[in-house]
């Protein structure tokens, strides 16, 4: 079990790992060793407000089913990959879990009301005086 918050902890063996090749420059291995790391999550195991935010955090990666896709490409070794894949899991999964705090209304201050229109006014003062008088 991977412990991501008191409340969340999901099993490995949710977790599915295909290892695939990696694109971009390369060496004389770039097509034959499969190092980059596609991680697949299934999200229904999580509690649905979690869920509704993962859903926004992960944007694209994340399928119509609910399954989070996740690749990992940045090293040579597919240990090094499984882990950097894993971590950034876990951290989407555990930002998802925090609930935002709810905005609350502010009215705006006597000050600052009065600076603003103390700018409109002399914005306008501004423009007034680039206009081009009427001759009579």
């Amino acid at each position: 079990m991977i412990q991501i918050t008191p409340a969340i902890a999901i099993n490995e063996s949710e977790i599915h790992l295909d290892f695939v090749r990696s694109s971009g420059a390369g060496g004389q291995n770039v097509n034959k060793v499969s190092t980059a790391v596609q991680l697949r999550f299934d999200t229904s195991s999580l509690p649905d407000e979690v869920r509704e935010r993962l859903k926004t955090l992960a944007g694209s990666r994340l399928t119509d089913d609910g399954i989070l896709i996740l690749k990992a490409q940045s090293f040579r070794t597919q240990e090094r990959n499984r882990q950097d894949a894993t971590e950034r899991l876990i951290e989407l999964i555990a930002q998802a879990a925090q609930v935002p705090t709810k905005r609350r209304a502010t009215k705006p201050t006597r000050a600052s009301q009065q600076r603003r229109l103390e700018s409109k006014k002399k914005q306008s003062e501004t423009k007034q005086s680039r206009r081009a008088l009427p001759e009579d």
